[in-house]
């Protein structure tokens, strides 16, 4: 199934996020702010997060303006974490465009990335979204802590799958989980069902982490570059589980290659196929296919509707995407 057939419930709704959104990003005193944030809204991406936050929206109840809050609030804080990414991992690109560093510089970068932030927060202090600031909130935290816990453990190249797990929880679960619970505090019920959708993102963003790992050693046809996390030192699933399951020499040996000579395209391909030989790939899939059931499951809790389904193959989408 398309993107398009999964947004069809949604397709007028997400049209009215768009328009709250560009308004959202204004600035009426800096002329270089409404220039850097028309290029943004440019280069948009597939719109997986606000889709989350209406389809959860909508399980509970009709759509309204605590949803398109809830909505804005993430994709600005969501925006204004990739721009400091990219300033962080010295990007010049994302999603194939030229990043806001590369055109205008860090300093200029790391304002806009302050700016979309402050938005955000005061969208939804205006709106008296307090539950919704929290939730969110909590997740900026979350991946913030995430990114300095895998930097920490990149130095020394010791990261164990629980520690995995607990740095994509933080850096990636944890925003899916809060677009999916903050939906859901626009309309739902009770607190339970605002539970249930912060589960069921966190283990969306989970599977769909690792599926974005997989990504690095060309296990599909990828619109991803091959060993970009290898270059990082960043230590993925794939490649703790073949690490895990070496001789000591072979371990040895690929460790000092991802710390000593990621610079190097021979070397990365060495380790690419390394992992490919080890049997990583297979592994990691099944752990992805894992996380997906479970937030499957806890879908299958709630009551049937065209938003569920449509929740449900956007999950499946997002785990078997190839780029």
């Amino acid at each position: 199934m398309t993107l398009d057939q999964i947004k069809a419930p949604i397709a007028d709704e997400l049209d009215e996020f768009e328009t709250r959104f560009r308004e959202s990003m204004r600035s009426k005193k800096a002329p270089l702010l409404d220039k850097i944030t028309w290029y943004i809204v440019q280069r948009k991406g597939k719109q997986v997060r606000p889709m989350l936050v209406l389809l959860s929206a909508r399980l509970f109840g009709p759509i309204n303006n605590g949803s398109y809050v809830a909505a804005s609030l993430v994709e600005l804080l969501h925006t204004a974490s990739l721009v400091h990414d990219d300033v962080v991992d010295d990007a010049n690109e994302r999603r194939g465009f030229f990043s806001i560093n590369a055109l205008w510089k860090n300093k200029v970068a790391v304002l806009v990335g302050d700016y979309l932030l402050s938005q955000g927060l005061l969208l939804s202090v205006r709106e008296n979204q307090y539950r919704m600031l929290e939730m969110v909130s909590r997740a900026v935290q979350e991946l913030s802590e995430g990114e300095l816990l895998q930097m920490e453990k990149a130095r020394r190249l010791d990261i164990k799958e629980d520690i995995y797990f607990e740095i994509i929880r933080q850096k990636t679960a944890s925003l899916i989980a809060a677009a999916c619970s903050a939906g859901a505090i626009s309309t739902a019920q009770s607190e339970e069902q605002i539970q249930t959708m912060w589960k069921f993102g966190e283990k969306t963003g989970m599977a769909f982490q690792i599926r974005d790992d997989l990504f690095d050693f060309g296990a599909d046809d990828v619109g991803k570059p091959l060993g970009i996390d290898i270059k990082e030192k960043k230590l993925t699933l794939p490649l703790i589980y073949a690490l895990d399951n070496a001789s000591k020499a072979e371990k040895k040996h690929i460790m000092n290659l991802v710390k000593n000579h990621s610079h190097k395209p021979d070397k990365v391909a060495e380790v690419i196929e390394f992992v490919r030989n080890s049997g990583g790939i297979p592994y990691s899939k099944k752990v992805m296919e894992g996380f997906r059931q479970e937030a499957l499951d806890l879908l299958q809790t709630l009551p049937d509707s065209p938003a569920r389904q449509a929740l449900a193959e956007l999950l499946v989408f997002v785990t078997e995407r190839n780029k």
